[in-house]
């Protein structure tokens, strides 16, 4: 395949018609063509269509009333575009024409976009002012209070405008306080970039550092069109001011000029001067405040005391004389005084009067009476009770007897004294069965001495009889027939 370009020069087949092309020549010759007569062009047009796809990169399209072209921002470019690509916004793109030989189409390869008219950047503002508005960064609830008297105020503008100057000389003119002064560009596309720095580096300061940390900002310029005020309408810059910590004054503008930065800004100031009013207080004028509350806390202390030494006076003239009530008190102390000793008496005469009244019913048989009563009553009771107690204890005694012999018939080591022994085995349980024991397991064997031997199983149980052990052994002698067999205790 050749991506010569067609022409009709080209010799004939065998019937004298044209050469036939294949679509792909066809296709890229007609893209290089578009591609050399179109290097660069200018469109204007409203874009539709605006995809920002997964891998970064942009698909559009651009139209006017009459007409529509595809258009392209590669990933690389998007980044260094001036504005963002939206539904409806009017633009003007500059790039290359190009064709997309698999879909027979051509398209533009912006690599410049710029928003076309102020009605339009006007409407993209709206847009982005109401998108940043329900995320709630314009709320009055997240706006900082400015602090009364700051120690150091730190300003972001151009450091060769007259408003750098205003603001320095009206802040030396009403508070002594240092100022910073961060230089920044304040137009053109580098503007936004270096305030967002600006107010990032401000932030960023640490509480006593080599740089004073500012207690409150102002973000400064002077008057101008909407384009030279549109830096100040940027979204990074929104944000950025809406994540600083310092609290900021944005002072972009005449009275009249209204950009984003002033809806998140913590306070707006109509111009440069009146920012540097909000920014500082007057010394003169907290002197003269200083002065003034000493003079009235002086006066009203004054009238306080004045007021408290009334009503002393007052309540002088009202009390008795401090003579007076001791002699009231002396008086009313000889008087009870006087009549103390005849009352003594008095009560000393009753209760001997009573006691003597008692004392004559009172005699030793009063009080052995009940004593004889107590006496006879507890020997009656003796009589009764020895013969019940006597029979309670021979009851009891029969019965502890009876529990001795039931504990001496059940005793394990009892069968030991008549020559038998207990087995058992490692584990501490005991033997029941001969052929539960397996060759060579080790037992323990305690006879009636309570002596404990270990022995180990050697051989194994005879199929059909005793053990080896059973057959050395004598037969036992017979026993007398005393009564039913004594039971195996294990």
């Amino acid at each position: 395949m050749t991506d010569a370009a067609p022409t009709t020069s080209e010799p004939s087949d065998e019937t004298g018609n044209a050469r036939p092309y294949s679509v792909s020549e066809l296709a890229f010759a007609l893209k290089r063509t578009l591609e050399d007569a179109y290097g660069f062009v200018r469109l204007r047009g409203e874009l539709s269509k605006v995809t920002h796809h997964a891998n970064g990169h942009v698909y559009l399209t651009l139209k006017d009333e009459r007409a529509a072209i595809d258009g392209v921002v590669w990933k690389g470019q998007v980044r260094g575009l001036s504005v963002r690509p939206e539904q409806g916004l009017e633009v003007i793109v500059t790039g290359k024409i190009t064709a997309y030989p698999q879909g027979s189409r051509y398209q533009i390869v912006i690599e410049t976009m710029e928003v076309a008219g102020i009605g339009a950047l006007l409407a993209q503002l709206e847009r982005l002012k109401a998108r940043l508005a329900a995320e709630g960064l314009f709320e009055a609830a997240r706006k900082r209070p400015i602090p009364l008297m700051p120690a150091v105020v730190g300003v972001v503008t151009s450091p060769t405008g007259a408003v750098i100057r205003d603001i320095l000389h009206r802040i030396r003119d009403r508070w002594p306080c240092r100022v910073i002064v961060w230089p920044v560009v304040v137009q053109g596309e580098a503007a936004a970039a270096q305030v967002c720095a600006a107010i990032r580096g401000f932030n960023a300061l640490a509480p006593g550092g080599p740089v004073p940390r500012p207690d409150v900002l102002i973000v400064a310029r002077g008057g101008g069109s909407v384009e030279d005020l549109w830096p100040f309408n940027d979204e990074a810059l929104a944000r950025t001011v809406a994540e600083g910590t310092i609290p900021l004054i944005s002072a972009v503008g005449h009275e009249t000029d209204t950009t984003l930065i002033d809806f998140v800004s913590d306070r707006r100031a109509p111009t440069p001067t009146a920012a540097a009013e909000m920014a500082t207080p007057v010394l003169s004028e907290l002197k003269a405040l200083v002065l003034d509350l000493g003079g009235r806390m002086h006066r009203c202390g004054g009238r306080v005391v004045e007021e408290r030494r009334g009503r002393i006076a007052h309540a002088d003239r009202a009390l008795q004389r401090v003579p007076d009530l001791l002699r009231l008190a002396e008086q009313r102390f000889d008087i009870v005084s006087g009549r103390l000793g005849a009352g003594l008496a008095r009560n000393a005469a009753v209760h001997e009067r009573d006691l003597v009244r008692v004392a004559s019913r009172l005699s030793p048989l009063l009080l052995q009476r009940p004593q004889a009563v107590q006496k006879d009553r507890l020997d009656r009771l003796a009589v009764r009770l020895q013969p019940s107690m006597r029979r309670r204890l021979e009851r009891l005694s029969e019965r502890l007897e009876g529990l001795a012999k039931l504990y001496g018939s059940v005793d394990p080591d009892r069968p030991l004294q008549r020559g038998f022994a207990r087995v058992s085995r490692a584990d501490g349980s005991l033997v029941h069965a001969g052929a539960s024991l397996a060759s060579g397991e080790p037992v323990a064997i305690t006879f009636g001495d309570k002596v404990t031997r270990q022995a180990v199983i050697d051989g194994g149980a005879a199929p059909g009889g005793p053990g080896p052990a059973a057959a050395a052994r004598p037969a036992a002698r017979p026993r007398k027939a005393e009564g039913p067999p004594q039971g195996d205790l294990f």
